[in-house]
């Protein structure tokens, strides 16, 4: 057996077809010796000459086989145990193979288990350069990023104090921070993503990107199907340490979820039990709202607000359809969003909206008052509130979703002749007070127990419609095709 891994810098003396690979993997595998026993691994390295031997051979991975070319973004996923770190880190040098040949030009960085890369010890001020250096960056060109990694990671004073000291959601900031700003030639992110918040993700998304327009290849091994295809153009579907599919990431994504069918599905999140007692929120009279007890709100005290003076935001609530906080919510169940804005200056007919983004900051659902045959004001005065009670079905894929909350205003005149506006000039009449880009975060998990299956729908999102199904005979079917 021989094994080979190999970097080099990428040239411009050829333009050959092949200076685009920026990563070849060729039969590559991987092999552990097992033992039985902890004393069976002494015996076998005293004794295996004398052709005594212990334990068997383990292969992690096999006759792993492609390219990854500059720009392109690959996916590798598989069930726990079927290979994709182990790629991983042999494709970043961390890990010899027994067996094939790995080549990688330019310069790689690796977002690879929590902590790889850096030392507990020091701050992360000393890790950021120390990850520069390893990488082959002069501190010149490190100290001119620092204060850039500094602000995407956001971990504030903590920048100064020993990494030992960080939260995982701090620590994978830094990380993806000195990672992307170091301009590879090649990423590796293994599951680095899974850690952070989704305002984080959403940030990391768009530098990913970013990195992807300018030429970096980035593999990624994700067990989040949703991102895989979405962001993935090709993927590898590793099974029991073999490559079962190479080829569009959806295709992968399908055929993994034909190996899973007859798995356990995962458990949903951990959600309130609900009060069959409970009354439904409704509307005690026409102009008021039933308005959840304080308990219900978020702390807005850190949430940005942008305001032009005119209002600002002084409550935001999310509640299932009886009324109790929640922030986790089955696929498919109805999220109530309260929302209440003093208005610090006269304003004309208020309109009140929401955003739903997912994970990538794809917006997945907006809507506004406008958009609604809703009972509104003519206008408010100074010193009022207003309220918005928002009801949404989500009927959208498992995962994290951000929102937003906003009001703007239209004049009353033009307000009462909406309908008659085409859209760009309707909303060019739109002044817009107040807008919370982050103003908080949900979660859609699988179903506990769902008809006709746990899940409701693939993809982003669900769209109405209707599957019907019919059989013809044999016989009724030859006649229907001879039928003109």
């Amino acid at each position: 057996m021989t094994a080979q891994v190999s970097t080099a810098e990428p040239t411009t003396a050829s333009a050959s077809h092949s200076d685009d690979v920026l990563i070849s993997v060729r039969n590559v595998g991987k092999m552990y010796r097992m033992y039985d026993q902890p004393q069976d691994r002494l015996k076998h390295m005293l004794l295996w000459r004398f052709g005594k031997h212990y334990g068997h051979d383990f292969w992690a991975l096999r006759n792993a086989s492609f390219e990854v070319r500059r720009g392109e973004t690959v996916g590798i996923i598989g069930r726990n145990g079927s290979g994709k770190s182990t790629l991983l880190q042999i494709i970043a040098g961390t890990l010899a193979p027994t067996e094939g040949e790995v080549q990688v030009k330019g310069r790689v960085a690796a977002l690879l288990e929590l902590g790889s890369g850096f030392n507990p010890e020091f701050t992360g001020r000393e890790n950021v350069y120390l990850n520069g250096a390893l990488l082959g960056l002069r501190r010149e060109e490190i100290d001119a990023r620092f204060d850039d990694i500094a602000a995407f990671a956001d971990i504030g004073e903590f920048i100064e104090q020993p990494v030992k000291l960080y939260s995982s959601g701090m620590f994978v900031r830094l990380a993806f921070a000195v990672t992307t700003n170091l301009e590879p030639d090649v990423l590796l992110i293994d599951e680095a993503l899974a850690v952070g918040d989704v305002f984080f993700s959403q940030k990391c998304y768009r530098r990913l990107e970013e990195m992807r327009t300018r030429g970096t290849s980035i593999v990624l091994v994700s067990h989040n199907l949703v991102d895989i295809q979405q962001f993935c153009g090709d993927a590898l579907l590793l099974h029991a340490g073999q490559m079962a599919f190479k080829g569009s990431a959806s295709e992968a994504v399908r055929r993994y979820m034909l190996l899973d069918q007859h798995e356990q599905r995962p458990s949903p999140a951990t959600t309130r039990q609900l009060d069959p007692a409970a009354e439904p929120i409704r509307h005690s009279k026409p102009g008021h709202l039933s308005w959840p007890s304080s308990e219900a709100f978020l702390n807005l005290t850190a949430v940005k607000q942008v305001a032009d003076g005119s209002a600002r935001c002084t409550g935001i609530a999310v509640c299932d359809t009886h009324g109790r906080a929640r922030h986790t919510f089955e696929q498919g169940e109805h999220a109530v969003f309260f929302y209440e804005f003093e208005v610090l200056r006269e304003i004309s007919v208020p309109i009140g909206g929401l955003i739903l983004r997912d994970n990538k900051g794809v917006t997945v659902h907006g809507k506004n008052s406008l958009q609604v045959d809703a009972n509104v004001p003519s206008h408010v005065e100074c010193g009022d509130r207003v309220r918005f009670q928002q009801e949404i079905q989500l009927s959208v894929a498992i995962g994290d979703y951000s929102f937003e909350v906003g009001l703007s205003s239209l004049e009353h005149g033009i307000f009462e002749q909406r309908a008659a506006y085409a859209h760009p000039d309707l909303y060019s009449h739109i002044q817009y007070h107040c807008h919370l880009p982050s103003a908080g975060v949900i979660t859609v998990s699988y179903r506990r127990q769902g008809y006709p299956t746990q899940l409701m729908h693939h993809g982003v999102a669900d769209l109405p419609g209707t599957i019907h199904v019919a059989v013809l005979p044999a016989q009724a079917a030859e006649d229907d095709r001879r039928d003109p």
